[in-house]
Parts: C-alpha cells; sequence; structure tokens
C-alpha cells in the first residue's frame, strides 16, 4: 500500500505491507533510528512517537494508520541547530543512563509540556507512566521535565521581549 505522511515537518511516501508496524516503517524504511524498538508490546515506551500531536507507541501502530498524518520523533525535536528544552533538560539533570527509553521518554515529556507548560511533579509521573527505564529510578528524568519547562517558558518569556 502507498503511505504518505509527514515525519517531522518533512513529508514521505513509502509502499509498505498493510500489516507492517510504524516503528518498523520508520526505523527500516526511512532510516530513522532514533525511536527504539523495545518489547514489541506496548509495555514499555521506547518506541513512542507523537501522531498528530498525541503519544502513540508505534509499535502498536500499523503504518497504513498513519496514512496522510503527521508524526514526530525524538529526530524532529532540535530545531536549527537549538536542542529543544526536553532534550536540553535530560542533559542537564542527567536524565539518562543507557539512553535506551530516552527518545521514548523525550517524545512523551514534549507532549506533556505541550498541553501543560507547568507541570507538577505527580503530573510528570502520570505523563510518563506509561515509559518504563530501568536505569534512573526515574528522579532524574522527572528533574529533567521539570529543567525543560522552566527552559521552554525562559524561551518564550524571551521571544515576547524581542
Amino acid at each position: 500500500m502507498q503511505v504518505r505522511l509527514s515525519i517531522n515537518g518533512e513529508q514521505h511516501e513509502a509502499d509498505v505491507e498493510p500489516r507492517l508496524l510504524l516503528v518498523h516503517m520508520l526505523r527500516d524504511v526511512l532510516r530513522l533510528t532514533g525511536t527504539h524498538i523495545g518489547c514489541d508490546t506496548t509495555h514499555c515506551g521506547a518506541c513512542t512517537v507523537l501522531l498528530d500531536g498525541v503519544p502513540v507507541k508505534s509499535c502498536t501502530v500499523l503504518a497504513v494508520q498513519a496514512d496522510g498524518r503527521s508524526v514526530e520523533t525524538v529526530e524532529g525535536l532540535e530545531k536549527e541547530g537549538k536542542l529543544d528544552p526536553i532534550q536540553e533538560g535530560f542533559y542537564q539533570e542527567h536524565g539518562l543512563q543507557c539512553g535506551y527509553c530516552t527518545p521514548g521518554m523525550m517524545m512523551t515529556s514534549h507532549a506533556l509540556l505541550k498541553s501543560n507548560p507547568n507541570p507538577s511533579e505527580g503530573d510528570i509521573r502520570r505523563a510518563i507512566s506509561g515509559n518504563l527505564c530501568r536505569c534512573t529510578g526515574y528522579v532524574n528524568i522527572v528533574k529533567s521535565v521539570q529543567h525543560a519547562a522552566a527552559e521552554a517558558r525562559t524561551r518564550q518569556q524571551a521571544a515576547r521581549a524581542t
């Protein structure tokens, strides 16, 4: 089947089998390997991307279901050589160890901050509850999201001032 979709703001087309999962289209067909495959059962969240702005586990979405839609992956966070606040937060607050869960955590957190620019710790923990991390204990991930929220607010204030 022919699939057309926007990925990180760029239009892509591909011929895919109807049963191909979105995660495999991203990684194997389009070579966007930032989205990780962890469990193939929706339990870990490593494959989380944004589909029309909503976090989804791409190991359970068929590529054909994304036809005509917008997909955001971790590769699309950085803009014009500048890290997204969530990337900056993970860097500054040491929000990763092995890094395997990081793309999914970042995409989930990015969506949270778009809908709630000043989340509480509870809000953050609820948002990332569908993403598993075996290394960090989540403390630095929460700090990373809090840092990102503050950084995003600072950037918005600076943009308004100019």
